[in-house]
């Protein structure tokens, strides 16, 4: 099994943040990958990404810079996937 791991961060500009729907469509994606997704901010512990409550609990506003950490033989898509969500504003403006 290919544990590859990749960190990546990315900068939340919705101007909500990540509320409820935000999070409900993050989780969804990492769901869809075999890879663990693993996110934090300002030197927080990590919350599973696949985990919506663990999403929520960030509480992350406009212009927090998320720390995105894959494990995962699929890594590098599930972080694209991740980064493209969140630069489309979560298709809320």
């Amino acid at each position: 099994m290919n544990n590859k791991e990749i960190i990546r961060e990315i900068t939340v500009i919705n101007k909500l943040g990540i509320h409820a729907r935000p999070s409900s469509m993050l989780v969804q994606i990492a769901n869809q990958f075999e890879a663990d997704l693993f996110v934090s901010h300002d030197g927080q512990d990590e919350v599973n990404a696949k985990s919506i409550m663990g999403v929520m609990m960030l509480a992350a506003g406009q212009g927090t810079k998320l720390q995105f950490r894959a494990v995962g033989p699929d890594s590098e898509e599930l972080l694209d996937k991740i980064e493209q969500l969140i630069n489309s504003k979560f298709n809320e403006e």
